[in-house]
């Protein structure tokens, strides 16, 4: 293998993976405060319970996340430095205000959060964890304005001298149209993740407790985990029509900046109008759309998805042919090696991920309505279908999320920075003129085979550390720790960590 499929690899088996932990920690977060919001409103010791029990599994994600995503920026300086060259000046700028505005007042809140539960008042403590929650949606939006730019260049001029893309307007790359497509779609995925996280762990423990028909079992199944679950449940509802929503909006834009992920997502060949939406294929979609065949469709669907428009001429969607031949005559049908190019992305990937993405995201549906018919009208379940459906679709969001990534970046290729069809063409740069020119191949392979079996270890490392601490439940004892109720001889107590 090239460094180019190596560096290509490595970078998909780190960064897939890296991404598992970002959607929890970004929709667990404002949870637990809204958890620890709801203890000091209301005083009821149950939100504390809950506070305290899936806060520590927030601290757990958080740090596999921290570690694992460190390694992603030293990647764009070593195997990608052609593409660092390239666009350095541009994309390191939303990946400083990233570490600078967002990831260290994570980190500072965070802290506080940890050690301050007996050491500052609970309005303080509370616009801790609210902060941190804050900065973790603002450190995902600036990485956002970096892969977004990196889909639709925008504020960019490109200069002849250097060779390179620059800066011309923070304010465009931090208002791209893109942005605020993908913006709103991934928060609310994180949301749907950490909604079926709680809901899923808590209808277990619910049911685990009824199951028992112990009168203290029952009645920590019901003031404590059934109020999670309906929490869980609501947040998977609201969240999953912001999905269906932006993921409409997103569908629109890339219709428009980038026909070719469209028309792959499909395995749309010939353009048509009022395209149906293909629900299965067979063929051999490896070696293109020859012999495909679209064998259970929805009628119409994929030309509203993309146009708005179910018939008539605005339905029109181009497919992978007509998007070749029109990126051919833009762009050569060599590259500078003189390999041929394929303008589109490869079908295979692009069609099943999108197909999986939303599959897999079905599970958190079929929880959510479990959820709220078995515990209507103030119903504690113990029904096993609830717990194991519970536990088999904790993990299927983290799958949708991860497969809407590797359609989103897969469905770019040929491109690292796909051209703006707009004006500035000259913004674009193939992948394969992105990898490093200095970086042998077996430095790069080394480092992809070092890198996997950490994070195999780290792993399971996150794992036993999740199920340990989820099996453990909710504390059964708990009390407010703050200043304001403390002895007076706890003051000078030594700071001590609270997990």
């Amino acid at each position: 293998m090239d460094a180019l499929a190596l560096a290509r690899w490595q970078f998909a088996i780190t960064t897939v993976y890296h991404f598992i932990f970002v959607p929890l920690t970004i929709g667990l977060a404002p949870l637990v405060a809204g958890m620890q919001t709801a203890w000091v409103v209301t005083k009821k010791e149950r939100w504390l319970r809950l506070t305290k029990f899936f806060g520590k599994l927030l601290l757990i994600n958080f740090a596999l996340g921290v570690v694992t995503g460190i390694w992603q920026e030293f990647q764009f300086g070593m195997a990608w430095s052609e593409y660092s060259r390239f666009v350095g000046d541009v994309f390191g700028a939303p990946l400083a205000m990233e570490a600078l505005a967002a990831f260290f007042v994570e980190s500072v809140f965070l802290g506080l959060w940890i050690f301050g539960w007996d050491r500052v008042s609970k309005k303080v403590h509370l616009a801790a964890i609210w902060l941190f929650a804050l900065a973790t949606n603002l450190s995902a939006f600036f990485i956002l304005a970096a892969n977004s730019w990196m889909q639709h260049p925008v504020g960019t001029i490109y200069n002849p001298e250097t060779g390179r893309a620059e800066m011309e307007s923070i304010g465009a790359v931090l208002t791209n149209n893109t942005l605020w497509a993908a913006f709103p779609h991934t928060i609310s995925a994180a949301f749907l993740t950490a909604g079926t996280f709680v809901c899923g762990i808590a209808a277990w423990w619910m049911v685990r407790l009824a199951r028992t028909k112990k009168p203290e079992d029952a009645e920590t199944a019901r003031t404590v985990y059934r109020p999670a679950v309906r929490l869980g449940a609501w947040v998977m509802i609201v969240s999953g029509l912001v999905v269906i929503w932006s993921g409409d909006v997103q569908g629109k834009l890339m219709f428009q900046q980038q026909p070719g992920k469209m028309a792959s997502a499909e395995a749309l060949c010939e353009g048509e109008e009022a395209a149906a939406f293909s629900i299965l294929s067979i063929g051999n979609l490896n070696e293109g759309c020859e012999g495909v065949r679209h064998i259970l469709t929805v009628p119409y669907l994929a030309s509203y998805l993309g146009t708005g428009h179910f018939t008539g001429e605005e339905s029109f969607l181009p497919g992978v042919y007509d998007v070749q031949e029109d990126y051919t005559a833009r762009f050569g049908d060599t590259t500078e090696a003189g390999e041929p190019v394929t303008y589109t992305p490869p079908l295979a990937v692009a069609y099943w991920s999108f197909r999986l993405m939303i599959g897999f995201a079905a599970f958190s549906v079929a929880l959510a309505l479990a959820a709220f018919w078995f515990t209507r009208k103030g119903r504690v379940s113990d029904n096993l279908w609830l717990s194991r459906l519970g536990i088999l679709a904790i993990p299927m969001p983290f799958a949708a999320c991860s497969f809407g990534w590797i359609f989103t970046e897969v469905g770019r290729q040929p491109w690292v920075v796909a051209p703006n069809p707009t004006g500035i063409d000259q913004v674009r740069l193939l992948t394969e003129r992105g990898v490093s020119t200095a970086v042998p191949p077996g430095v790069i392979l080394t480092s992809m085979i070092v890198l996997t079996v950490i994070y195999a270890v780290l792993g399971v490392i996150w794992y036993r550390l999740m199920h340990r601490y989820t099996i453990e439940g909710a504390p059964v004892a708990v009390r407010d720790e703050s200043p304001e109720s403390q002895d007076p001889d706890d003051a000078d107590r030594p700071l001590s960590f609270a997990y």
